[in-house]
């Protein structure tokens, strides 16, 4: 059973960063792309960034030129390095698992596996 934990939330002030990371269990990982999902008080889940199992990036326009997507097969993680965080930027991030490996999925439905999530609150 594939287990993915998030870990390096907490509070921040804006303008701050903060490093996100995310551990997969499984043998199958460096196959898988990689993605991140970020869900605010009463709004849905939307897209953060994804990285491909050969390492193609995309970053929501929201996020773009401040956030880092990279991974580290030989360890099976996943982070996320957040820059000049913004209030607008507190939120629960998930990270999450598309088996598919080759595309940019920007979608949550095409992700099969899901992380508990990390909060991220950014204080101004």
């Amino acid at each position: 059973q594939v287990q993915l934990v998030e870990s390096g939330g907490g509070l921040v002030q804006a303008g701050g960063s903060l490093r996100l990371s995310c551990a997969a269990s499984g043998s199958m990982f460096s196959r898988w792309a990689m993605g991140w999902f970020r869900q605010a008080p009463g709004k849905e889940r939307v897209f953060v960034s994804v990285i491909t199992s050969d390492g193609m990036t995309s970053y929501a326009d929201s996020v773009k030129d401040r956030f880092i997507i990279s991974r580290d097969d030989a360890k099976n993680t996943v982070d996320l390095q957040m820059n000049n965080l913004e209030d607008e930027d507190t939120a629960v991030y998930y990270c999450a698992a598309d088996t598919s490996g080759w595309r940019i999925a920007p979608f949550a439905r095409e992700y099969e596996y899901w992380g508990q999530g990390t909060q991220v609150t950014v204080s101004s």
